[in-house]
């Protein structure tokens, strides 16, 4: 069923139709995505390149996007319903394809390399100005300008007459004098004009239900080889700003502290192998001058990275250094304080924060406000070691005094037959004596 492109025109014979949008969902767990059946078509509807509203939903949705243009795969992980995506559309139609002017779609983006900006011309009205840059989806844009191949960028909605002298002219080469040829050369020829550009058949789409059930099986098993796991091919540190990406949007929106979201900020981390230094992130994006709350607020979630990960727990230390580092003035003073809230909290073992106490490093800030930071710290490293100390000592003692009971237990009843031999003896000796008490010595007694 075709739409109209600007939804907000109900007119059954407006002029300027697209189609539905059509999405797949594929795989289970952390790979899960949707597939983006008809993009290619939407795009080619609108004049953009199929790359801008896939981009669109990866932004708005907080998720990685996958191009494979070649084989016209176009792909958004998580797992979105098709409803959702055609409002997100309409979103993306009414930013970067309606004229401001007119509202027609009759629009042309040029990119600006050296002011680095994005300009918009009409053609049905002759509007031309300049685009929101606000919006993330024009960063994208400036590194990947609309190509002037449509086959990459998608037709024109109106085609004009220089278009048509150069069908006429590619017709009237392709029906050059060669006839007498073998086959083989003249589809060769054909071949050679026809490179880079696309004949208008191209452009046509068989939309039978036989051709779309097998469009689909084609992508479930040419999916297959665009899995999540080509992340794991980027640099470290690019893989830490996808997740520093991810994890800003989800506080962006407000849903860190609604249930569930942790797991998938977890999955997420696994997923881009950085959950030994996702903690460091973490502290960049969730904390501020008020951690000692906020430490609290996100302890769960903290909890699923360090617990019982030393690498991890490493990693949250120098996110509260490279914390303090930014807010010196107000932080600083409190060291000792936010350490014994991530002890208290069970976030990190005193082993680690002993080790990390022991001497200045200059990993995460300099070598010098390390050195401040631990003498701010001082008095809880030294009250953690002693607390330490008594309590080696204290296991020491027990230890000592339950061998010393399991080891001689034929000497304690020898003892206790002994001491009861000997109340006897005390009794009978004082009834012997019992008419002597006059005589009785005081000392004895």
């Amino acid at each position: 069923m075709a739409l109209n492109v600007n939804r907000s025109v109900s007119d059954a014979f407006y002029r300027y139709k697209m189609p539905r949008l059509l999405a797949k969902v594929e795989g289970k767990g952390n790979g899960i995505k949707t597939v983006l059946v008809n993009i290619t078509d939407i795009a080619k509807a609108l004049g953009r390149p199929p790359t801008y509203p896939t981009k669109f939903f990866g932004c708005e949705l907080g998720a990685q996007t996958q191009f494979d243009i070649k084989h016209d795969r176009f792909i958004v992980n998580g797992s979105h319903e098709a409803g959702k995506l055609q409002e997100m559309l309409d979103i993306f139609i009414k930013k970067f394809v309606l004229c401001p002017g007119c509202d027609n779609p009759e629009t042309v983006l040029l990119v600006h390399a050296k002011k680095q900006t994005i300009s918009q011309s009409c053609k049905a009205c002759g509007y031309n100005g300049q685009l929101d840059m606000r919006h993330r989806l024009t960063t994208f844009i400036l590194k990947n300008p609309p190509e002037v191949n449509p086959a990459v960028q998608g037709s024109s909605l109106t085609e004009g007459k220089k278009s048509k002298r150069t069908n006429k002219k590619a017709d009237g080469t392709s029906n050059s004098p060669k006839q007498g040829s073998e086959n083989g050369s003249e589809n060769e020829l054909d071949a050679s004009e026809n490179n880079g550009v696309d004949a208008d058949d191209d452009w046509s789409v068989d939309v039978s239900q036989a051709a779309v059930k097998a469009r689909m099986e084609d992508l479930t098993s040419g999916v297959k080889g665009l899995t999540i796991s080509d992340d794991l091919e980027k640099t470290p540190k690019e893989r830490a700003d996808l997740f520093y990406t991810f994890l800003k949007q989800r506080r962006d929106q407000g849903v860190i502290s609604k249930p569930g979201v942790d797991k998938e900020i977890v999955g997420e981390a696994e997923r881009l192998d950085v959950k030994d230094k996702a903690p460091l992130i973490l502290c960049e994006v969730l904390f501020d001058t008020n951690i000692l709350t906020q430490l609290k607020s996100y302890r769960i979630l903290l909890l699923r990275f360090t617990s019982q990960n030393p690498k991890a727990q490493k990693a949250l230390l120098g996110g509260v250094e490279c914390l303090i580092s930014l807010y010196q003035s107000t932080l600083l003073p409190k060291a000792s304080h936010i350490l014994k809230a991530i002890y208290d909290l069970d976030l990190v073992d005193e082993e680690v924060i002993l080790e990390w106490g022991s001497k200045p490093s200059r990993k995460y800030v300099s070598k010098e406000l390390n050195a401040d930071i631990l003498a701010k710290a001082s008095p809880f490293l030294k009250w953690l070691k002693e607390a330490e100390e008594e309590s080696d000592e204290s296991e020491d003692s027990d230890v000592e005094i339950e061998y010393d009971d399991r080891a001689r237990p034929a000497t304690l009843i020898e003892q206790k037959n002994a001491s009861s031999a000997t109340q006897k003896k005390t009794v009978v000796t004082k009834d012997e004596n019992e008419d002597d008490e006059d005589d009785l010595d005081i000392d004895e007694i």
